[in-house]
């Protein structure tokens, strides 16, 4: 029987051996392994935990590998010279290995109104730096699966709260009560939602209940930390799993809510697929290895509520096509940074496009050519072969463009040239002659 819920005093930790489970220091990566025995031999414990031991023992190769000590912050940072504190509401130690970085981290307690350290507003943890033991630390962990402890003194592993279990069964349990855990942390709700569509695994009964009931608490939590998440959520290989858990929640309306609004809805008897077009183009891009900036990302979860917005505005205003896109767009960001922050280096890239798929309609003369070298064309031209794989009248054009990029000069000069339209010349009348004046 799982022990989530039980008090951190009642826990009896399950040890696993060396021998009877399957994780090996060769698979561990050798900066985490370095910073481990650091601390071993100067007579702290040294745990991995978190991820890195859950996807170790389910066969799967970590992201990322987190320690956790009882050595306080500036004692981590005095055994390492290449280290740096960070955090308010968490501090942690950095080890930096060249652009590799060890999160080491302090065992914590629940923190408490009270206690030294820690600040809770109406529920919801605003700091904790409230030190505790291993037994505490592993309590206040979200999830029973992220809660196992690698040490590195025996090489065994430590299961205080049932994530063994659980991680056999695919469960994902939160430690506690759930209600609670969830006004503790709101984001909680979306890291459940991320780890059921990363492993496959079920949200247990008792975890998913009150999520619907409590989504509104993401309006509360800061828009850059909002951001940060969101990335998470979509580009780690499992965005359409991810995107229909958010909205099965309606935990997705809270973070993108004229994108849920406009999703809702249905067009010509058709509901709305490019969301799912782009984000299953999002998963085969980083299956492949290759990047997926925020700019696209945003611009592809963000373009129906652009894209009907534009459309009243031409409808209603009389706006030409460029000025209604440019002011939608505007409209529809404003309101979107009071969910998530985005960056103005993205918000920029997104903008720009969402204009540029006006140019994709200019197909003669020197402009196609002009167009290639545009440093956002690859981007823009991606976005419209999206739209036109979501049913958007504009496959003509992507067929086009796909063509004119495959062919030689020669044939780009035949394409621009036959779509060029014939100029008709005004002709000049002559000049009629003066009647010969009467005598």
């Amino acid at each position: 029987m799982t022990q989530a819920g039980v008090s951190q005093s009642a826990l009896e930790p399950r040890i696993v051996p060396r021998g009877e489970h399957g994780i090996s220091r060769a698979d561990i990566s050798e900066n985490a392994l370095r910073v481990l025995y650091g601390l071993k031999r100067a007579g702290f414990a040294a745990y991995l935990v978190g991820g890195g031991v859950r996807d170790l023992l389910l066969g799967r190769e970590p992201k990322d590998f987190d320690v956790v000590t009882d050595a306080r912050p500036e004692q981590v940072r005095k055994l390492f010279r290449n280290c740096r504190l960070v955090g308010r509401r968490f501090r942690l130690a950095h080890v930096y290995f060249g652009r590799d970085i060890v999160e080491v981290a302090t065992f914590r307690a629940i923190p408490h109104a009270d206690a030294e350290g820690a600040l809770v507003d109406e529920g919801r943890i605003v700091r904790d730096n409230v030190y505790g033991t291993i037994e505490e630390d592993a309590v206040r962990r979200d999830f029973t699966v992220n809660s196992l402890y690698y040490n590195i003194r025996d090489f065994t592993v430590v299961d205080y709260v049932g994530g063994l279990e659980d991680l056999r069964a695919g469960l994902i349990r939160l430690i506690g009560e759930p209600q609670r855990r969830y006004r503790e942390d709101p984001v909680r709700m979306l890291r459940a939602v991320r780890f059921a569509a990363k492993l496959g695994f079920r949200i247990h009964s008792q975890t998913e209940t009150p999520i619907p009931r409590l989504a509104h608490l993401l309006e509360q939590m800061p828009p850059a930390r909002l951001f940060d998440e969101v990335l998470k959520l979509f580009q780690g290989g499992y965005a359409v799993e991810t995107f229909e858990l958010l909205r099965h929640y309606g935990l997705f309306g809270h973070l993108f809510p004229l994108t849920e609004r406009a999703l809702a809805e249905e067009e010509g008897g058709f509901p709305h697929v490019f969301v799912t077009r782009a984000l299953e183009n999002t998963d085969r891009r980083v299956e492949a290895g290759k990047p997926v900036t925020p700019a696209f990302l945003y611009a592809a979860l963000l373009w129906e509520p652009v894209r009907l917005r534009a459309a009243e505005l031409q409808a209603r205003e009389g706006l030409a096509p460029l000025p209604a896109l440019q002011r939608a767009g505007r409209e529809v960001l404003q309101i979107q940074l009071a969910h998530t922050s985005i960056p103005r280096r993205f918000s920029l890239g997104m903008r720009e496009i969402w204009e540029l798929q006006l140019r994709f309609r200019y197909r003669s003369g020197k402009r196609p050519h002009r167009f290639l070298e545009h440093p956002r064309f690859r981007a823009a031209y991606d976005f419209l072969c999206l739209r036109a794989s979501a049913g958007e009248d504009v496959g003509e054009a992507c067929e086009w463009w796909t063509q004119f990029q495959e062919v030689g000069p020669e044939e780009r000069a035949t394409m621009t040239r036959a779509r060029k339209k014939p100029v008709r010349r005004r002709r000049r009348g002559r000049a009629k002659k003066k009647p010969p004046e009467e005598a």
